[in-house]
């Protein structure tokens, strides 16, 4: 009887549980919309209340395409009534989804631990329409929506929570001076996820030299009277290879972050939660002047310019005639030592030392400051002849930036004493020939009486004429050449369909291997690229309006051109955001392709019909 009691008592809490458990579903536009159009953002929440259980992830919602699926947030309470404790908890999920059709849909009913939710309904009116009827269920200023737009937020060179600021070392520098190039980032959001750019600044005149002294974690910086977390994202070491007023263009960064969004909460009181924000952010453009070496410059100007040393490396004083032998020069400092060059050591060295063009190797680094380290010329040399030699003394001349002086540098000298070798073949070859008149014997009954001079024959004008033809021809093709490489952007555009498709067999290989994060930069990558080349767009204008306006003129359908931005938004939302997209990543490859396929076949009937058009108008 004690155990039928126990089980009746469970059974009746169990039923308890069961009375007060419920699924409810609801709908919101989003924050800031009264409607939802083709192409928005919208929310369906579902808030289950005292069933230990989790949803499943809806496979379809009709009349959109689910993005992606979870939890949001979580309450729970307790109350004592006459010594009798009862407790309730709930979870509330969230569907983000794309609306993709227009008309009057309904999502539901779903079942979460055997219990049955209600049915939402909800109107989605077409792309650009004004005065849609408010979506049915809708909860109206209900701040657990998700971000205000489900589309990047493009800000240019920044705004008050996140922006870049580039610096140069010096504004006014001499030629072949290192610089130091520099980008900041500022930002109040509260956590960066991910930093990357789209292509390298533009160093007009420069040579560069990038450096990996970057931030690894984020410091604070007052700025205009306010707080940020700062990071240094990029260095690099710069060169200015002529004077000037030199212009350095900042690139487009793509940064994604978690954006603080605050709500009431009736039982918590004030609560918060993270949405993923995209922003696209460019830093300030710079210029620097750039001044001209002082005249006149040495004779001997090695070429560097910043401060450096020179050393010099004998291994042994003792050496053999005929015999090689090896001298090191290491040239150590900062500046552009690459660019140094040690004076003609055959014009320097005595006669009776024969000097070999010398095998060098660098030992170079980008610093957060300069690019240092050391240059080695190893030159091979050999005695000619007996007795006491002198190596002499060998001067490194260089202009050093902060004396704005041309300054000299010396490598020791050596006095080495030259023994008896063996013989050269130098020496071999002033040994006496003799003659043999042998050679001259001719028989006379060989010789013919028909002589035809060589100069009458086909085969001696040939050796004329044949290098005339060659060289007619490789003029030829080379002007072709030339011609069809001058505009780079032009040759870009005839080779974006390849280019685009060795990108994305990049994108396959990470397919392959099941690197989601890889796969989808690769493959942005890929559409951007072929935007960029194909429309002859510089980075900076690659804007979902402005690849419409382009793609329009150029008469490519506009179904073509919906799709091609559906996959950009796709690409961007499955790799920025917390569920991934690693479900669709076969889809989304296949989908690549036909969409490349498709404006490549598009652009083709494009040039046609204007081709056409113009004969036409011709006649």
């Amino acid at each position: 009887m004690k155990r039928i009691g126990i089980l009746a008592l469970l059974m009746l809490l169990l039923t308890g549980i069961g009375w007060g458990a419920s699924v409810r579903l609801s709908q919101s536009p989003g924050r800031g919309k009264r409607t939802v159009e083709v192409g928005d953002m919208f929310y369906i929440y579902m808030e289950v209340q005292d069933i230990d259980a989790r949803p499943e992830v809806p496979k379809s919602v009709p009349g959109a395409k689910v993005m992606y699926f979870e939890r949001t947030g979580q309450s729970s309470s307790f109350s004592s009534v006459n010594g009798r404790t009862t407790q309730s908890f709930s979870y509330t999920y969230t569907i983000t989804l794309r609306a993709t059709k227009e008309g009057s849909f309904s999502y539901g009913p779903v079942t979460v631990g055997g219990v049955r939710s209600n049915k939402v309904s909800y109107h989605i009116g077409a792309q650009g329409a004004q005065g849609s009827p408010a979506p049915s269920g809708a909860v109206p200023g209900n701040s657990r929506a998700g971000a205000d737009s489900d589309k990047p937020k493009f800000i240019g060179k920044g705004d008050g929570n996140l922006f870049l600021r580039a610096s140069v070392s010096k504004s006014s520098a001499y030629e072949q001076e290192a610089l130091v190039y520099t980008v900041k980032l500022y930002t109040t959001y509260d956590a960066i996820k991910f930093i990357g750019a789209s292509a390298a600044p533009k160093f007009d005149g420069f040579v560069v030299e990038e450096s990996k002294a970057i931030s690894s974690q984020l410091n604070y910086e007052t700025y205009n009277g306010k707080t940020y977390a700062t990071a240094v994202i990029a260095r690099y070491i710069i060169f200015p290879q002529m004077t000037g007023s030199l212009k350095v263009s900042g690139n487009t960064y793509t940064v994604a972050v978690d954006q603080r969004e605050y709500y009431h909460d009736p039982f918590f009181g004030s609560m918060s939660y993270s949405t993923p924000l995209q922003l696209n952010v460019t830093p300030n453009d710079l210029s620097v002047n750039v001044k001209p070496l002082p005249v006149p410059k040495p004779a001997d100007f090695s070429g560097g310019v910043g401060k450096f040393s020179i050393t010099s490396s004998l291994k042994s004083s003792e050496f053999k005639t005929n015999q090689a032998a090896a001298i090191v020069y290491t040239v150590s400092g900062s500046g552009n030592l690459k660019y140094v060059q040690l004076p003609d050591l055959q014009s320097v060295y005595p006669p009776q030392i024969e000097i070999y063009t010398p095998t060098t190797k660098q030992n170079i680094s980008a610093g957060s400051s300069n690019v240092s380290g050391n240059v080695t010329f190893d030159y091979t040399f050999m005695p000619l002849e007996e007795g006491n030699v002198i190596i002499p003394e060998v001067k490194l001349v260089y202009f050093n930036p902060e004396t704005q002086k041309y300054e000299t540098s010396v490598a020791r000298g050596y006095t080495v004493n030259v023994g008896k070798g063996k013989s050269s073949a130098r020496s071999q070859s002033r040994k006496t020939v003799r003659f043999n008149p042998e050679l001259l014997r001719v028989n006379p009954d060989k010789l013919s009486v028909r002589h035809v001079p060589v100069i009458r024959s086909f085969p001696y004008w040939l050796c004329f004429i044949l290098p005339v033809v060659i060289l007619a021809v490789a003029l030829i093709v080379y002007k072709r050449y030339v011609s069809m490489h001058a505009d780079i952007a032009a040759l870009n555009s005839r080779r974006a369909d390849k280019l685009a498709r060795r990108r994305l067999k990049r994108a396959h290989d990470a397919l392959r291997k099941g690197d989601v994060e890889n796969f989808y930069t690769e493959l942005l990558k890929a559409l951007w690229g072929y935007l960029g080349d194909k429309l002859k767009m510089p980075t900076s204008e690659l804007m979902r309006d402005n690849i419409r306006q382009v793609l329009a003129e150029k008469g490519i359908p506009e179904s073509v051109v919906e799709d091609l931005i559906s996959l950009i938004d796709e690409a961007e939302f499955a790799k920025y955001s917390s569920a991934g997209g690693k479900e669709g990543i076969d889809a989304a490859y296949s989908h690549a392709i036909d969409t490349i396929n498709s404006l490549e076949e598009s652009f083709k009937t494009s040039k046609t019909s204007s081709h056409k058009n113009i004969v036409s108008n011709d006649k």
